[in-house]
Order: structure tokens, then C-alpha cells, then sequence
């Protein structure tokens, strides 16, 4: 996986048995093309598709550069650059012979988002894109820099597309749906600032360890589970009575909304 220069995450999953490989919202080609070819030409992996989240360029825009030098077929939303395919929502594939992976649509960051549960045996991890992020949802900046724009810290992606009764459901109905041991993988690193929210409107320990772990670390990625998202992400405690009223409200779509705000003017 990649850090880049908009603190956009690419990873790389390969099944150790096969060494069938896919490489996961490469939008940074120049960063991740050297260490893909250094892999193939040694054979350790065999890459066989990109995968996109969405078709935001910071996620999807790296796909014709990729074209030119991997003529591989293109799994992501329906909007997604040069997408050969668009998996149903529920719909399974596999990486070589040991991983499965589940289309799970979630539109609201945009209408073609698509989150990626990923199982290899008892291991789990979901790759979400711009929906779910550590702790929270991306900071508000301006339109006019939709590579900067499409992110936002702490907890799930702006409504950029959508409403917040779909991101309701992406996160606390698709989502929190699956088995809380599954790892987070998500598009950017924007813990710390998520944290600043966040623990804005609930002062809890689990929010208090998450902050703790930003603070000492660079990357949170792979580190947090679905579990801890309902327990330190207030997007995800839509129901949770300290957070009904610190926004003044009480049905969960209409908290989801009033966190989105606040989070906007933050």
C-alpha cells in the first residue's frame, strides 16, 4: 500500500497460494507502477485486476495510465475510468484460490461507491473507499479541488451525491452488518483530524484510545475494526443518547444529518 501526496491509500492484496493479485484504487500510478513491476517481473505476484472504490479521479484517475503498461480488466462502479465490470451489490468474486470477495454498494459519497469485503479463512477486511473512514467522515474544503474535496476525517465521506438516509444505510446498516472483526482499509489517512471532531461530541475512552493512536501514528489503516467504528465513530452512533443530544436531535437519519453539518463547519 501507498501513501500519496493526498494522503490517498492504494493497496495491494494478493493470495499467498496463487499469487493472483489485484491492486486497489491505484490512482498515484507513478508511485505505484515501479513497485508493481518490480513484483511481476520477479514473479511474486500475478496481477490480474484493478479494482476502484468510486469514480472520483484521487481514486479511478490513474486507470489509463495503468492501461498502458497492464492490460488487465477493470472491476469498480458503473462511473469508474475505462470499468470493465460492476458487480452486483452482494455479488462474490475470488482472488486465486483462497480469497472472496463481496461487492457491497454504498451510494452517498457517490452514487457508484462500492465497499469490498475481502475473506481469506477466518481473516476479513472491507476496503471503503470514501465511505467509511477511521473514526469519522472527510474536512470540508473548496469545490473547486475535487481531489482534495472528495475526503473528509472521521467517519464516512461527504453527501456529494447522495442524502444522508443513504449513508445511514451504507454505514449503519451494510456496514455495521458485518462481523466486527473485520479490519477498516479506507481511501485517505485522516484519522487525527477526524479525532478533533469527533471528540467534540462524545468524550469517550474508545475515542480517547483512538486519539492516543493517531497521535502516534502515521497510518491507521488495517489497524481499527468494524467493531471499534461502532464503538469511536459518532457517524456510527446515530443512536447513542450523548450524541442525540449534543445535536439535538433523535431520529438517526436526522442525527446523521446534523453531524454532516457540523462536521462541514468544523
Amino acid at each position: 500500500m501507498w501513501e500519496g501526496s493526498g494522503n490517498n491509500y492504494a493497496y495491494l492484496v494478493v493470495d499467498d497460494k496463487s499469487k493472483d493479485a489485484v491492486i486497489i484504487d491505484p490512482a498515484n500510478p507513478s508511485e505505484v507502477l515501479p513497485v508493481l513491476k518490480k513484483q511481476v517481473d520477479s514473479g511474486d505476484i500475478k496481477l490480474t485486476n484493478i479494482i476502484n472504490t468510486h469514480h472520483h479521479h484521487d481514486h479511478a484517475g490513474g486507470n489509463s495510465e495503468m492501461l498502458k503498461h497492464y492490460k488487465l480488466p477493470i472491476i469498480g462502479g458503473k462511473d469508474c475510468s475505462k470499468v470493465t465490470k460492476t458487480p452486483k451489490h452482494g455479488e462474490t468474486f475470488t482472488i486465486g484460490d483462497s480469497i472472496k470477495v463481496k461487492a457491497l454498494h454504498t451510494p452517498c459519497h457517490t452514487q457508484d461507491s462500492i465497499c469490498y469485503l475481502f475473506e481469506d479463512g477466518n481473516d476479513k477486511a472491507v476496503f471503503t473507499g470514501d465511505t467509511l473512514f477511521i473514526g469519522g467522515i472527510p474536512p470540508p474544503v473548496n469545490r473547486q479541488s475535487e481531489r482534495r474535496l472528495t475526503h473528509e476525517a472521521l467517519g464516512c465521506g461527504r453527501f456529494f451525491e447522495g442524502t444522508a438516509e443513504e449513508m445511514h444505510k451504507a454505514l449503519n446498516e451494510t456496514l455495521a452488518a458485518l462481523p466486527d472483526a473485520t479490519k477498516v482499509y479506507p481511501g485517505h489517512e485522516y484519522t487525527k483530524g477526524n479525532v478533533k471532531f469527533g471528540i467534540k461530541i462524545m468524550q469517550t475512552e474508545p475515542i480517547k484510545k483512538l486519539e492516543a493512536f493517531a497521535n502516534s501514528n502515521k497510518e491507521t489503516q488495517g489497524k481499527f475494526t468494524i467493531g471499534d467504528e461502532k464503538l469511536h465513530n459518532v457517524f456510527m452512533r446515530v443512536d447513542d443518547p450523548e450524541v442525540q443530544k449534543v445535536v439535538g436531535k433523535s431520529k438517526p437519519v436526522d442525527v446523521m444529518a446534523a453531524l454532516r453539518e457540523m462536521k462541514n463547519a468544523s
